[in-house]
Order: structure tokens, then C-alpha cells, then sequence
């Protein structure tokens, strides 16, 4: 299992720029993006690891000034290095890091008059009830396809929770709401929603689809033993009802040389 250490031990995250080295590594990258771009960057992000993930992904995906300003806001560079999936070794090489930047580690619901006690029928409806809204956290490239998605196998119906698509990655997007703490099954029926979407919805020209599981809270290791021996590409992620980063999320943000190896994926 890889460790993984409190924000600021030992990940070189803040004292960089102390001794000049942070500066240093960020000055080849100044040429790879406009003047304009490199402002948002050094004006909101304050680490330099930070700052060089959104120079490359800004360079690489060709993010515009204001999708700059909203990957930041959304926090995607802590959702990228915190994000638990298997995309990395179940997708195309073409889309897997881009699916990657696509998952968040902690989905945040703005839904007015749901309770804290409630149920996953009544997530779903109020999701369905705020789509707009629901979209918008996960990103501009994604639309609605449908909640209680109906796929048949065998004469017998299953219906998956909400169905979205990506245009970018060119995928069908299955989710699974969980009111509750992730448990390894879930991960089993995912694999069969999506083993008969490709095989019955999939167009010839899609990629692979990919399957999403929210629930209200994980054991990030039961998470990485689930997905361990996978094949197929699942994500797994966390959803509140409160704008607030939780303390312990914070806190979870990998070690220097994880952090590095993964914005070099980013060069690939």
C-alpha cells in the first residue's frame, strides 16, 4: 500500500520556493502557456507542485483562461493526486489520464431541502431535480443521459442509478448512489453494468465506459483492495452536502515523490 502523509510532511509542497529550487523547476515551463494563464496560476495556487500541475494540464488539454479558473476553484489538482480508480491500467492510453482529472475524490451536492437523513431514492430525485447543478460539479464535458438507466440481460431488467456521458473522453459515465459507507460488492455490480453497456449500448467509435461509485464515506484501503484486481475502469468517491473540504481530506495528500511521479503522467 502506498503511504500517504499529512499536507506539508515531507512533500516539499510550501518550502520549495524558500531555497529557490521551486522557482527553478517551475522556469522551464513559463514558454508552455500565455502570460494571462501563468497569473491566475501563481495568484491561486501557492505550492509549486501546485503550480505545475496546471501549467502542464493547461498546456496538454488546452484548458482557456476561465476552465483554468474553474479547475482550480473545483480543486482539481488535490482531486487528481487524492482520486482512487484503476483508470490508469483499464484505460486507453489516449483518455486515461484525462478520466483521471475527470474524477473527484469528494463530490459536493448543493441540494436545498434534502435532509442529512436521507435516502438513496431521494438523493437521486434531487439530483435529477437540480441537474444543472449536479453537472456542473462534475465538469462541462459531461451531459445527462438518464437515472434509473434500464438495461436488460437475459429477460431481466437492472437499472442503473444515473447515466451520463463525456464528450472529451468519449464514454458513457455509469453511477452508483450509496447513502452509506463503500463496500467491496459494489464494485462486482458495477463490473457487470458495465460489461453490458459495452456490449449492448456502446457505439463502435465509444471508449469503454466507466463506472463511478459515490458513496457518503470510504475506507480508502478497502477501496484499493477492491479495485486491486479489476479490470474494468471504476472510481470510487465520496459525496456531501456541504461546501467545507473535511480536515481529514486535507490531510491525505500524498508525499512529495508521489506527487511527482503522478503530474508526470501528465507529459505521457
Amino acid at each position: 500500500m502506498k503511504r500517504t502523509a499529512k499536507r506539508g510532511e515531507g512533500n516539499g509542497c510550501k518550502g520549495g520556493d524558500e531555497d529557490g529550487t521551486g522557482i527553478e523547476n517551475l522556469q522551464p515551463l513559463v514558454g508552455e502557456i500565455s502570460w494571462s494563464k501563468h497569473i491566475v496560476i501563481l495568484t491561486k495556487c501557492k505550492e509549486t507542485q501546485q503550480r505545475q500541475f496546471y501549467i502542464l494540464a493547461t498546456k496538454k488539454y488546452g484548458w482557456t483562461k476561465d476552465v483554468l479558473i474553474n479547475k482550480i476553484e473545483a480543486k482539481s489538482y488535490e482531486n487528481y493526486l487524492l482520486g482512487q480508480s484503476n483508470f490508469d491500467l483499464t484505460l486507453p492510453e489516449t483518455i486515461k489520464n484525462q478520466a483521471m482529472l475527470a474524477l473527484k475524490d469528494e463530490y459536493t451536492f448543493d441540494l436545498v431541502g434534502l435532509s442529512e437523513e436521507h435516502s438513496e431514492y431521494e438523493l437521486e430525485q434531487a439530483l435529477v431535480k437540480n441537474i444543472r447543478a449536479f453537472l456542473m460539479e462534475f465538469g462541462p464535458d459531461f451531459s445527462f443521459v438518464g437515472n434509473q438507466y434500464r438495461i436488460e440481460v437475459d429477460g431481466r431488467e437492472y437499472f442503473i442509478d444515473l447515466l451520463l456521458y463525456n464528450r472529451r473522453l468519449q464514454a458513457m459515465i455509469a453511477i452508483e448512489l450509496k447513502i452509506g459507507e463503500f463496500q467491496p460488492e459494489y464494485k462486482g455490480k458495477m463490473e457487470f453494468y458495465l460489461n453490458v453497456l459495452n456490449d449492448t449500448v456502446r457505439l463502435p467509435h465509444e471508449n469503454p465506459a466507466i463506472g463511478i461509485v459515490i458513496c457518503k464515506s470510504k475506507s480508502r484501503m478497502i477501496v484499493e483492495y477492491a479495485l486491486k484486481s479489476s479490470t474494468m475502469p471504476i472510481g470510487v468517491a465520496t459525496y456531501s452536502l456541504s461546501p467545507e473540504l473535511p480536515e481529514a481530506y486535507k490531510e491525505l495528500l500524498p508525499t512529495s515523490e508521489e506527487i511527482a511521479n503522478k503530474i508526470a503522467l501528465l507529459l505521457e
